[in-house]
Formats: structure tokens, C-alpha cells, sequence
């Protein structure tokens, strides 16, 4: 069976959804546009019931050769948007230009000032809390919304660090808006009870009632047939069969796990397909305080510090960006409950080629993971924490501090389908376009050539407005 589009997309998640949102407004009142999501709408009254963000067993698509290291992915309308904290930090200028700076990874082949407009029209559409006058990077223009309060360990750090500690920009709402209530601060981000988070199920399913899209839920895309240079058709299985759907235009949306195994399975035999697969490595310090309460801010993280981000040190060792939590972790003695701080350092990666997903051979309908560890770049910036953190430390009172060990995931999937100049040496152009098919876009933060500290969705967004708009 045979059907024809004007465009074809693979997912439903961050990337999918702001490359349909530009998509719409360029396309003509009778275009067609068929959206393939393996999962199914998992609705939020769902969630919270059933106290999992996604009916689908995940783990039953791939075989992880490292089990130790788990890959977080829920796969269902809204994708990651039903799981993530809302975090939303942008990138560094210097992230763009890591050799260019300091000599060590590669550079992306756009620059901070390409994204800023994206970066902006992303926080709009998600009503993002941030700081108004002062933030890390260059902004143009302000936030949507008011920043979430601090504690008063976040204030004390900011009386010292006052250009380095800033209220975490995030699309956990600080004022109530049409669809989502005002954040409750109980620190349960990945199942929000009240659904006070961006997703794109609470704020984007508009996208997908456009009489122009077709949404076919259930439906697993195969893999795309090419000719001549061109992306001619998706395959994908619906109603125990396979559906061929031919199209002009070609996304895949999915994830840096998916869209290579997409690609794979079509018989694409790029050299870095797969391959420089990473996330970001963090570990959480334990502050017990001296006669400080905690806990009084309006959201689950409230500061997002930059003391050990950007610098010279970027030549020797990682970047860290530390995340301070509004979640209790309380103290057992008496009168001193709530004199605790956890500080979370979020270390950047050197992607390697040594970690890539494949096809796996006993199991060609699955994914193989493959993982070997992170850089000793990243290692050699854990390495040196406790050098740097008496000094980070310094404007709190506290008893005493605890380093607790590697957590296992970050749950920020990178790499396997990286962007640049070279089409030897990546997929992708950066406008997202595959460099041997013009005609196929590849989204999502399986595009990112480097590994930044910074939380990934804002930018995953704002490259896939960036995409669209190249159209």
C-alpha cells in the first residue's frame, strides 16, 4: 500500500513537534502531513494513576551491551516532554566553539549568535521562568515569565557569586498560564501532579489536530528508501502490515537512540552514523549547614551556578554546571532538619567513537547500545572537584560536606548523527539537512557535535526552528 504526502515525520517529542509548529506556518492550507509516534497518548490524569510517564516498555526496543549504564527514553505522544524537569538553561557562546577556544573537541558549525532569535521564539512558546536583567549569556530579549524564588543558601552563594549564580531558567510555570497552573515545588518534576511543566501534550497537541496533519499513533517507522540522492519514502508498519508513505519532505524526530537505528536499517552506511554516543556526567555534593534553613523556593531547582563553566580550565578539564535542589533531603537531628543543600555538578563529555549504537546482530529488530565510559577529560574535572569546591562552598556556613558517587544517567541521550561541515565526518549539515539526501532533516540532540554542560531541550527546540525555517 501506497500514500503520498507533502511531508513525512518520524515522532512526536520536542524536536518533531517545533519543526511542525514552523512547518504549518510556511505549508499552504492543503498540504498533508502524515506524523508517525510508535507510542500512544498517554494522557496526564494517566500518568499520574498509573504513576509512570509511558505505557510503552522501552527497554524491549534495544539490547544494552553495558547494562550498568542505563538510557533514559519514554516513547508516546509528547515523548521526553512527559518525563523531563523543565529545565532550561541555553548553551554557552564558547560551547559552539570548543577548539576554536580552547583546543580540545570540535566546533559546531553554527555559532550562539545564529540560535539567539531561536533560542528567544522557544522560551516564548514554552513560558519560561528566568532572571529579567541579568542571565550568563547574551539575551536579546526577556523572559516570558518571572524568575522562581531562591532559597537562602541560593542567596548566600549569590552574594559572592552574584555573576555566576543566577534563578535556573525553566519551563516549570512560575505564574499559572492558559493551560498549566503555577509550580507546587514538591520536587516531583518527572510525574508533575499538577501538570505545571511545559509538555507537548499540554501546550502543543494544538499542532496536531491542524486539519492538515495526520497523527497515526501505534506506528513504528521502518525505515526510508532512497534513490538517486533523494529520500523517496517512509516505511512503517500499521495493522500488521507495511505502509509505504511517499513524501517531498522527510523528518526524523525521534531520539539520538532511534534516528540512527532508522537509518541503519535503510541500509545508510555513513561512517559516523551511530557512533559518539554520550550524555553529560554529574555527581551530587551533600552540604549539611550551620543554623541555615533551606527548602523555601518556588520549584524543584532554584540556582543554577556558573562559578566552574567557562574558562581557561576548559583547555585541561570539563566544564560543570551546578544545579542547587529545592527538594528536601532532611538531617535526622533534632532542630536541624532542614539545614541540608545538595549541590548537583553537571560535568560536559568529549564524545568518542568508542560509544555507538548498531544493529544487533542476533536481534536485527532491535537496537545494540554500546558504551564504554566517559573522557578522561570529564574525569580529570571530577578529579579536581574537591580543589574548587572549598572555594564554592565558602559563602554558606556548614558542618561538613559529602561528594556522593557518579549518578548512573543523565538522561540526556547525545550524539550518533552529529552536524557539521565536513560530510565525510558528519551527517548532517547545520540546518539539520542529511548531507547525502538533502530532502531528509535529522533532529534532535543526536545532532550535537559536543557535549556542553547545559541542559539539551532548549537548544533540541531551537534547532528545530532554526531547520524549519531554512525550508
Amino acid at each position: 500500500m501506497i500514500e503520498y504526502y507533502d511531508a513525512v515525520i518520524v515522532g512526536s517529542s520536542f524536536s518533531s513537534s517545533f519543526f511542525l509548529l514552523k512547518l504549518l506556518e510556511k505549508l499552504g492550507p492543503n498540504s498533508r502531513i502524515l506524523v508517525l509516534e510508535r507510542g500512544k497518548i498517554d494522557s496526564h490524569e494517566w500518568q499520574i494513576q498509573h504513576l509512570k510517564n509511558s505505557s510503552f516498555q522501552e527497554d524491549s526496543l534495544y539490547v544494552n551491551h553495558t547494562p550498568r549504564k542505563p538510557w533514559v527514553t519514554h516513547i508516546g505522544f509528547g515523548g521526553n516532554s512527559n518525563c523531563w524537569w523543565g529545565c532550561t538553561p541555553r548553551m554557552m557562546p564558547a560551547d559552539f566553539q570548543l577548539n576554536k577556544r580552547y583546543g580540545v573537541g570540535i566546533d559546531w558549525p553554527i555559532q550562539y549568535d545564529d540560535l539567539e532569535p531561536y533560542y528567544n521564539e522557544a522560551e516564548q512558546i514554552m513560558a519560561v521562568s528566568g532572571s529579567q536583567y541579568l542571565t550568563p549569556f547574551p539575551k536579546q530579549q526577556p523572559y516570558p515569565q518571572p524568575p522562581h524564588k531562591l532559597t537562602k543558601p541560593d542567596q548566600l552563594l549569590k552574594s559572592v557569586f552574584n555573576q555566576h549564580l543566577f534563578p535556573q531558567p525553566t519551563a516549570r510555570a512560575r505564574q499559572a498560564t492558559g493551560n498549566r497552573s503555577a509550580c507546587c515545588a514538591t520536587g516531583n518534576c518527572h510525574l508533575c501532579p499538577i501538570d505545571a511543566k511545559f509538555t507537548i501534550q499540554n501546550e502543543l497537541a494544538y499542532l496536531y489536530e491542524d486539519p492538515r496533519v495526520t497523527l497515526s499513533l501505534q506506528t513504528p517507522a521502518k525505515w526510508i528508501n532512497f534513490e538517486n540522492n533523494t529520500a523517496t519514502s517512509v516505511v512503517y508498519f500499521k495493522n500488521k502490515r507495511n505502509i509505504e508513505a511517499k513524501a517531498d519532505l522527510i523528518v526524523l524526530g525521534a531520539n539520538a537512540l532511534f534516528n540512527p537505528y532508522i537509518l541503519l536499517n535503510s541500509g545508510d552506511h555513513h561512517p559516523s552514523l551511530g557512533k559518539y554516543l554520550n550524555e553529560q556526567v554529574s555527581l551530587n555534593v551533600s552540604v549539611d549547614l550551620d543554623g541555615v534553613d533551606n527548602f523555601q523556593g518556588s520549584t524543584s531547582i532554584t540556582g543554577h551556578g556558573y562559578m566552574i563553566y567557562d574558562g581557561p580550565h576548559r583547555k585541561s578539564h570539563a566544564a560543570a554546571l551546578i544545579e542547587t535542589f529545592n527538594i528536601p533531603h532532611l538531617r535526622t537531628e533534632k532542630g536541624k532538619w532542614r539545614h541540608r543543600q545538595i549541590l548537583k555538578f553537571i560535568f560536559e563529555d568529549l564524545p568518542s567513537e568508542k560509544n555507538f549504537v548498531s544493529l544487533d546482530h542476533e536481534h536485527p529488530e532491535k537496537l545494540a547500545i554500546h558504551y564504554h565510559g566517559h573522557s578522561d577529560y570529564t574525569q580529570k574535572a571530577i578529579d579536581n572537584l574537591p580543589k574548587v569546591l572549598e572555594k564554592i562552598l565558602s559563602p554558606m556556613p556548614i558542618e561538613g560536606y559529602q561528594i556522593l558517587p557518579l549518578n548512573k544517567t543523565e538522561a540526556h541521550i547525545q550524539g550518533t548523527t552529529r552536524m557539521g561541515t565536513d560530510p565525510k565526518q558528519s551527517l548532517v549539515d547545520k540546518y539539520l539537512r542529511h548531507h547525502k539526501y538533502q530532502n531528509l532533516y535529522v533532529l534532535g540532540s543526536g545532532v550535537f557535535p559536543s557535549c556542553p554542560p547545559a541542559n539539551p531541550t532548549l537548544t533540541i527546540s531551537a534547532l528545530s526552528l532554526w531547520a524549519a525555517n531554512s525550508l
